[in-house]
């Protein structure tokens, strides 16, 4: 899939939608299975946690998609 723009309906999408929706998904899950094992109380300042995890998940499917599924 790469960096390039994703025709939907005549309308030009950037695939970094997707990757933000998939980091995001990501996100979720792994918070949700982080705070179950470890616990609520464990994890301080929740919120940079949240967004630090978004950003590191996201930026690791970017590359996945546009490193390692290129065609050579």
């Amino acid at each position: 899939m790469g960096l390039q723009e994703i025709a939907v309906g005549g309308i030009y999408l950037s695939p970094l939608l997707i990757y933000a929706l998939i980091g995001f998904v990501a996100t979720l899950t792994v918070r949700s299975l982080l705070h179950w094992v470890v616990g609520e109380y464990a994890l301080w300042y929740e919120a940079w946690f949240d967004i630090s995890l978004f950003v590191i998940l996201t930026s690791a499917t970017t590359f996945i998609f546009t490193v390692l599924l290129q065609s050579p």
